[in-house]
């Protein structure tokens, strides 16, 4: 989470939800799971 420092509104919670999936993508690809 904080993806949305200073973005403010839908911009910042789109922020937070796009870091988010992206983590766990990372965490995916990081345990060999995924693409």
């Amino acid at each position: 989470m904080g993806f949305d420092g200073g973005l403010g509104g839908g911009i910042g919670i789109g922020m937070t939800a796009a870091g988010v999936i992206l983590v766990l993508f990372i965490l995916l690809v990081i345990t060999g799971g995924g693409i």
